[in-house]
């Protein structure tokens, strides 16, 4: 799961998948068409932009010297996902402007992270446990 913080987010993608939306977001819009990108961006001038690597496999390059050659983008944090690792492609995007790139395994949910007592509580039976509880005399 990815939770974005930042004040306006751009997602292209072909539907919103594994973002978090969280309460500081001013304004989230997701988008699919790869010729509404550079009018959406005029539109609410984001602070971060979320690529769909596998979606715009044939623009991406295109959009990314677009967005790097062009003052008026730098502002912009790029952040791309990717279904996994390429060791020739990911620097690639790194030096085209990439700021962050997210995997298909970080959109996973963390699991819940449970505290000593409840850990030994599901390894112990529950007459052990009452015995535990009982105050030595």
């Amino acid at each position: 799961m990815i939770r974005v913080r930042s004040k306006i987010v751009l997602l292209v993608a072909p539907e919103i998948v594994g973002v978090k939306v969280l309460p500081n977001n001013k304004v989230f819009k997701h988008i699919s068409a790869t010729l509404s990108i550079f009018p959406s961006i005029h539109e609410i001038k984001p602070n971060l932009l979320i690529l769909d690597y596998d979606y715009l496999i044939n623009d991406i390059e295109k959009i990314l010297r677009r967005l790097s050659t062009n003052p008026s983008y730098k502002n912009i944090k790029i952040c791309c996902y990717k279904n996994k690792w390429h060791s020739k492609i990911d620097p690639f995007l790194k030096t085209l402007g990439v700021d962050h790139i997210f995997y298909a395994e970080d959109m996973k949910e963390e699991p819940v992270r449970k505290n000593i007592f409840e850990s030994m509580s599901g390894m112990l039976d529950v007459p052990v446990l009452n015995l535990l509880a009982k105050p030595a005399h």
